[in-house]
């Protein structure tokens, strides 16, 4: 079976297969910064400075396991539809309290 048709979207964009350095750094970025988004929307509570830079740094720490696995498994292609879904309801929520 061909490598190159078992990689994920992002994977193949950044061309894993052809400079795998480069690719694995622009990917691990994307899964860090969708990663960041996706807490932010769904999680995120109001924190102090220190125990904020602790749950990123822990956040960045995992994201670089995460990366591994998204050349092969849609991990941020999951990270994009989990963010969207949480945009929607970020809005919606927005609405309804500017109704009320």
């Amino acid at each position: 079976m061909n490598v190159i048709e078992r990689l994920t979207f992002f994977a193949s964009l950044y061309k894993v297969h052809t400079d795998p350095e480069r690719g694995m750094w622009l990917l691990y970025i994307t899964v860090l910064i969708l990663s960041a988004i996706v807490y932010r929307l769904g999680f995120a509570k109001k924190l102090p400075l220190l125990k904020n830079v602790i749950i990123y740094v822990l956040l960045a720490l995992g994201c670089t396991i995460l990366t591994f696995f998204a050349v092969f498994l849609p991990v941020a292609e999951g990270l994009v539809v989990a963010a969207l879904v949480l945009i929607i309801y970020k809005v919606r929520l927005y609405q309804s309290k500017k109704h009320e």
